[in-house]
Formats: C-alpha cells, sequence, structure tokens
C-alpha cells in the first residue's frame, strides 16, 4: 500500500508515519463531544438560545460542511491524505489553509456551535471546551512538531504567513 512505503521531504529525508497514531484523533475527539453533549441534555437538558436564533443554526452547519468539503479537496488536490495516522508528503497551502493552518479543526469546531444552536443544546458547548483544549494543547503541538521534522523549511515558511487558527 502506499500509505506504508516510505516518504522523502524536499531534502531527501526520511518522512515517519502520521503524527495522530493513537484515539486521539480529531474526528474521535469531536465525536465524543458530540455524543457525550447530546447524551447530557437528554439527561439535563439546558436550553439557552430562543426560537428565532435557532435559524443560524442550519446555516453555520451548511458553513462548517463547505469549510471541510473544501479543505479536504485541497489535500486531495496536493496527493496527501488528510488522515494523521498517515505520513503527509507535502504541506498544503492553498484553499482555506491559505488563511489558516488548521481549517479542518476549525469546521469541527464550527460544526458543533452550529448543531448546539440548531438542537438548543448548551451541553454541546461545554463538551466542546475541553474537545477543543485537547485539539488545541495536544493534537495541534503533535502535527506542528511532526510537520517541522519533516518539512522544515517550507513548514517553517508556511507557519511565518499563516495563523494557526485565523
Amino acid at each position: 500500500m502506499i500509505m506504508d512505503a516510505v516518504r522523502y521531504n524536499d531534502k531527501m529525508q526520511t518522512i515517519e508515519g502520521g503524527p495522530n497514531p493513537g484515539l486521539l484523533r480529531p474526528p474521535i475527539i469531536f465525536l465524543a463531544s458530540i455524543l457525550l453533549g447530546i447524551a447530557l441534555n437528554y439527561a439535563w437538558p439546558l436550553h439557552f438560545v430562543p426560537r428565532s436564533v435557532r435559524l443560524l443554526g442550519p446555516a453555520v452547519t451548511a458553513c462548517a460542511v463547505v469549510l471541510f468539503l473544501a479543505s479536504y479537496r485541497e489535500f486531495r488536490r496536493a496527493g496527501t491524505s488528510v488522515r494523521g495516522s498517515t505520513r503527509s508528503t507535502t504541506i498544503v497551502q492553498t484553499g482555506p489553509f491559505r488563511f489558516s493552518r488548521n481549517p479542518i479543526y476549525l469546521a469541527f469546531i464550527l460544526l458543533v456551535l452550529g448543531l448546539s444552536v440548531w438542537m438548543n443544546d448548551l451541553w454541546l458547548l461545554v463538551t466542546l471546551v475541553p474537545a477543543a483544549g485537547v485539539i488545541a494543547a495536544v493534537v495541534i503541538p503533535r502535527e506542528e512538531r511532526f510537520l517541522e521534522r519533516n518539512f522544515h523549511d517550507q513548514y517553517s515558511s508556511y507557519r511565518a504567513r499563516v495563523r494557526r487558527w485565523l
């Protein structure tokens, strides 16, 4: 399989496996956050928005999906995997990655925010806080160390031009 093939960066240095090999994968973290928020709301409902504001929820959710799909498309165009458990072959710097180094994580956060408003579920916001904290404090730094090791000059230049979030 091509995922298991040895890869090299622009300096012909071996690229190691992806930065997120364990259970701390962003989709799992955000899915757990959503499921826990829904379960808590089922047990102890906490509503926080008036009915008229709830109409913003589907719009925010749709924006999250569009941002995710645009980001995913750029990974595909660049010929590298979006999965954190597989090796990256390049630094994606086009599309949403021109404005944020982490547009997929922004999409996940927007998704949970949109669902929270749409479902009028305050627990989703409560569970989003630790999920986003784990992403910011554990996952992103681990990915950045991986990219720095494997694409030093290219990643340093990109990091200097583009903010982590927005």
